[in-house]
């Protein structure tokens, strides 16, 4: 059984959508010159195609992921309006700038018969003092899990979810509020006998769990930054009234900050911390979120997480990266009874796709401590 890819990889997915589009038709009246190579210093950049497209846009997808085995798909996603426009409509109304709404479906299928399909829409209100997403779909993925003994286990998940989350924005503030609510309709089977240490129950657990958040975001670019913070605390509760059939407690606190180093460099530094009480289906349990590491490898119910990660550039277009990460768990889960410590270190190059939005696309190669990982990153590693 292949490994399994992080829950933040499919963000990063989710914008490669956006991106496999530079290869589309100019707009009537413009050539290809005209649309992708920059006049300033004739390099590739679909700066102006992302800038300017709106409506429907239909796009490949490429998967990667190790943890997936290679896959592909396609999505169609539809802007209500272009970016251009949005920041035209922003100007004004506050400094900050009010993205367009965005709709989309997607379906994906990997060599190791993994699947799914969904739709999702986000958007703003009162020029992004409000911020909603809904999302609806369907998984079927072919999984390990490494419990009591260490051994993977293969097991498969049906997986029906629905998602839908609101922030309203504190004042003019960077700061933003508001609530979530995850429905996961889920049922599990293993490849061969069930492992003792895993509850019969827990084989057909739905979870309805619904969460307040607390965000922070000055980042000067959400695509790729150079400066500023994210900061995301989600405290959460699933309850049988909530759809749920375990009750579990859970707190997710994530951030990173990018440090300017020079005019050439960029420090960036994450920090993640999940924590769970209750009857937690094995497979919700918190895990070690590194590049390099399989997600599920390595979990409990306190998973701690820390990396940094050097962008320098060699010239106006391209730059190296560097990183390195550390995760550790505990050991007081009935399932997981042995605390873990490890650690991961990887090299990757990044180019300047679009200049005026600041987006770099390029490829990491990451060591854990079993495997060697590829990942194709569009915008930044962290979501």
């Amino acid at each position: 059984m292949m490994n399994r890819p992080t829950k933040r990889h499919w963000r990063t997915t989710l914008m490669a959508v956006v991106l496999t589009a530079m290869a589309g038709s100019p707009a009537l009246g413009q050539s290809w010159s005209d649309r992708f190579v920059d006049p300033l210093d004739g390099k590739f950049d679909a700066s102006k195609h992302l800038l300017e497209h709106r409506g429907f846009l239909p796009v490949p997808l490429l998967i990667t992921e190790p943890a997936l085995g290679y896959g592909a798909g396609a999505a169609l996603l539809f802007f209500s309006e272009s970016i251009a426009e949005s920041r035209e409509r922003s100007e004004g109304v506050r400094e900050r700038f009010a993205p367009p709404d965005i709709g989309g479906i997607a379906a994906f299928r990997t060599e190791n018969g993994s699947q799914g399909f969904g739709g999702a829409y986000f958007g703003t209100l009162s020029a992004d003092r409000f911020r909603y997403l809904l999302a609806a779909g369907k998984a079927e993925l072919n999984l390990d899990v490494y419990g009591f003994s260490g051994e993977a286990r293969s097991f498969a998940l049906d997986a029906p979810f629905a998602l839908a989350q609101g922030l309203v924005r504190l004042g003019d503030s960077d700061w933003l509020a508001g609530a979530r609510y995850l429905y996961l309709g889920s049922s599990a089977s293993f490849t061969r006998e069930r492992p003792l240490e895993i509850p019969a129950r827990q084989l057909e657990a739905n979870i309805g769990r619904a969460s307040v958040l607390l965000d922070y975001d000055s980042r000067d670019n959400v695509l790729t930054p150079s400066s500023g913070s994210y900061l995301e605390l989600d405290i959460g509760v699933a309850r049988p009234g909530l759809g749920s059939s375990s009750t579990f407690e859970n707190v997710m606190l994530r951030g990173f900050t990018y440090l300017p180093m020079g005019r050439k460099a960029v420090l960036g530094l994450r920090g993640d911390g999940q924590f769970a009480r209750g009857d937690v289906p094995f497979y919700a349990l918190p895990f070690v979120v590194l590049r390099g590491i399989p997600a599920l490898r390595y979990q409990g119910s306190k998973v701690l997480v820390a990396e940094a990660e050097l962008r320098y550039k060699l010239d106006p277009r391209w730059a190296l990266v560097g990183f390195a990460g550390h995760g550790s768990t505990d050991g007081d889960d009935t399932l997981f009874t042995t605390s873990h410590s490890v650690a991961t270190v990887g090299t990757g190059f990044r180019y300047l796709i679009a200049r005026k939005l600041g987006l770099y696309v390029g490829m990491d190669v990451a060591r854990g401590p079993e495997d060697t990982a590829i990942y194709l990153q569009v915008g930044s590693a962290w979501f």
